[in-house]
């Protein structure tokens, strides 16, 4: 038996049908050493050595992985092909005791018989310079947050965090927001001349003063500039006219994935993450039955294989003739630091069109898989060509701007409608035939007064965009970076646009005061890029890891000297339990008044967005006790409504479902067997009510809605 460990169980069934019963599959589900929870588990003294120990909740999964490990013949790791895959199956290799220069190693961008079977006639050693590259981004990351969010817990509130790419994401929507409010509107007019010429009128934009960009500020000078164009007549001074070209985009990218996917789609990034994932490991099909749709979705390479180059060639010939295909394959250049052992994201199988299996799959599966389907199948077909007219008209000083496109052959737009770039001149009309030094007839003028506007908060694809393009992060950690920003509280999505939360921007402001180089976007930039050159064998990890301890380490000891204790701010609102003069702390929700006699005395308010105090609700005490102390239970507010808690929280943490039970003749539900199992139904409550509900869930999900 030979034995192929992999990290996704949802990807078992479908490279278990094409390996056979020589094979056994077994998914890691993830990583399965990593430094402790508890404790930094570096240690500094001794140059950064990092301590790893099995997670937790794994020590069955690598029980099992020894056990069928000491049954096999041949053991192969084909983990991701990118640098956490490898830094798991290194591992996996420490936990099998698998011998150093052993060739063990397998990597496959799609799962496709043909490409597994190749990757196991050419396995390799295990990358070192990969392993690096994850240790060291991993070592960086524990110290960072393991120095830094203690001090933010001491000095700001409790149970605040900081990390080496989320604090400076945070910092992007921090400094976002602080424009937008620093914002001061500009006035400006806008002037369009409408000609009509040949029975044909066209509105032209004013855009130059003497060659030079013209900007209207004000009524006056705009009654002045309406003067001038009185004293002059319109000639046209240019009609340039040529036939253009515009290459398709390239295929997929994580990054551009989760752009296009987030503005044409409108799906989260989570649900893209999610939805690719699916697509990447198999989706179960009537068709096809598993079946793998895509190649590996985390990638920052635009790299085509020649083979998916003939399939794609193949198919355009065939569907859409020889003019679709360009007369050179089209090739895209990746930035310098991508992976170039990866491919972009594109389909496995051209044949499997999105409409044949549309109704095999969920419709977030089928949009995203169309997507990418089209955006790779356009990326390799001919030009888009139209033809592209540009006109001037002078008025003495000023000159008048119309542009127009008319398509001239389609190419890769029949596949992928994608946009034009276009400016403020550009008409979807039609527009006559002039000629240079040609006199034209204005018949209106129209002008317009607007105001400057602030620029736009982030969405999650702009703020992809934005972490792309300042290089923070890398494509497979955009989606957990704002997710922890999320999580944290540091701020919230209003209208599916990020806003910093007021603990959001305290926490900001502090570090940006502390900790310039932790919260500087290009030196956040220039630690990725030395992480890419480890990666590539060219620097030493641990070098990386020294130079940046160095400075850190003094910063943390100044700042952490100076964080004794986290700001209060006294209030002249008496405690009703004490007398005291209450106090404003922080917390990860936001402020809150607070008894300085804590913990003697507890008495809490909540300070609303508005400013107002919220006075803490009462609760109200039943007669059934805790099982766990004995205290009588209370009923408390919870987001799926009322439930039952016990008053000692938070030493006792004992917790059930509220049933209320106004209305309800109890006998008649007393004893009701499940006549699925024969189990006595039990009361329970849900987000549509009461309800019976088998005891035996999720063996026995038997249920009945009580009216």
């Amino acid at each position: 038996m030979k034995l192929l460990i992999i990290e996704a169980p949802a990807k078992q069934a479908t490279i278990e049908k094409y390996l056979g019963k020589d094979y056994k599959v077994f998914a890691t589900k993830g990583h399965i050493r990593d430094l402790p929870e508890k404790g930094m588990g570096i240690d500094i003294e001794h140059d950064f050595k990092p301590t790893y120990v099995p997670l937790p909740n794994k020590k069955s999964t690598i029980e099992e992985c020894k056990k069928l490990a000491s049954q096999a013949d041949y053991i192969y790791l084909a983990t991701d092909p990118d640098r956490e895959g490898e830094a798991i199956s290194w591992h996996m290799a420490y936990l099998l005791n698998l011998p150093n220069d052993s060739k063990c190693r397998i990597t496959f961008n799609e799962i496709t018989k043909d490409a597994i079977t190749h990757a196991l006639d050419n396995p390799r050693e295990l990358d070192c310079n990969l392993i690096n590259a994850q240790q060291a981004r991993r070592i960086l990351d524990r110290l960072v947050g393991y120095k830094l969010s203690p001090i933010l817990s001491k000095k700001i509130a409790p149970k605040l965090s900081a990390g080496r790419v989320q604090s400076v994401a945070l910092k992007l929507i921090v400094d976002r927001e602080k424009e937008i409010r620093n914002f001061v509107p500009e006035e400006y007019w806008t002037v369009n001349a409408i000609f009509d010429e040949q029975n044909i009128k066209f509105k032209t934009l004013l855009v130059l003063k003497n060659g030079k960009k013209v900007t209207i500020s004000s009524k006056d000078e705009l009654e002045k500039l309406l003067q001038e164009l009185k004293e002059h007549i319109y000639i046209v001074s240019l009609v340039k006219r040529e036939v253009k070209k515009q290459k398709a985009n390239p295929p997929f990218i994580t990054s551009s994935m989760q752009q296009d996917a987030g503005q044409k789609l409108k799906m989260s990034l989570d649900t893209i993450s999610k939805t690719a994932q699916n697509l990447y490991e198999g989706v179960q099909t009537k068709t096809y039955g598993k079946k793998a749709l895509i190649t590996y979705i985390r990638t920052d390479s635009t790299r085509v294989s020649e083979m998916a180059q003939n399939m794609a060639k193949n198919f355009i010939l065939d569907k859409y003739g020889q003019e679709y295909y360009p007369k050179k394959t089209n090739v895209y250049a990746s930035r310098a630091s991508a992976q170039e052992g990866h491919e972009a994201i594109r389909p496995i199988d051209l044949s499997i069109t999105p409409e044949s299996i549309k109704n095999e799959i969920t419709p977030n599966q089928y949009k995203l898989y169309k997507l990418v389907y089209e955006r790779f199948l356009a990326s390799q077909m001919a030009d888009y060509v139209y033809d592209s007219v540009v006109i001037d008209i002078q008025n003495g000083d000023y000159t008048f701007r119309v542009s127009g496109n008319t398509p001239k052959f389609k190419g890769y737009k029949i596949v992928y409608e994608g946009d034009l770039e276009t400016d403020e001149t550009e008409t979807k009309d039609k527009l006559p035939s002039v000629n240079e030094g040609q006199e034209l007839k204005c018949i209106e003028v129209k002008y317009e007064q607007k105001f400057t506007k602030p620029p736009s908060r982030y969405n999650e694809p702009s703020f992809v965009k934005l972490m792309e393009a300042k290089g923070i992060g890398r494509p497979a950690t955009y989606v957990q970076t704002v997710q922890i920003l999320l999580n944290r509280n540091y701020c919230k999505l209003e209208d599916k646009y990020f806003v910093p939360t007021e603990i959001g921007e305290t926490v900001c402001e502090f570090l940006t005061k502390n900790f310039k180089d932790i919260m500087n976007v290009k030196f956040t930039a220039e630690m990725e890029k030395k992480l890419d050159t480890i990666s590539q064998g060219k620097l030493d990890y641990k070098q990386v890891i020294r130079d940046f301890y160095g400075d850190f380490e003094k910063q943390v000891l100044v700042v952490d000297k100076d964080a004794a204790k986290a700001e209060t701010i006294k209030t002249d609102i008496v405690c009703e339990k004490c007398g005291a003069f209450m106090v404003i702390r922080n917390s990860v929700n936001g402020k809150f008044l607070a008894c300085p006699n804590f913990p003697k005395c507890k008495n809490t308010k909540t300070i609303l967005e508005d400013g107002t105090i919220k006075e803490h609700e009462e609760v109200e005490e039943t007669d059934e006790k805790c099982p766990n102390c004995n205290a009588n239970l209370v009923i408390k507010n919870g987001k799926n409504g009322k439930f039952l808690a016990c008053p000692n929280f938070p030493k006792c943490k004992f917790t059930k479902d509220y049933i209320d039970l106004k209305g309800i003749d109890l006998k008649q539900y007393e004893n009701v067997p499940c006549e699925k199992c024969g189990a006595t139904m039990v009361l329970k409550t849900g987000k549509k009510g009461v309800f019976l509900a088998c005891p035996n869930f999720p063996k026995c999900k038997n249920t009945h809605t009580i009216k």
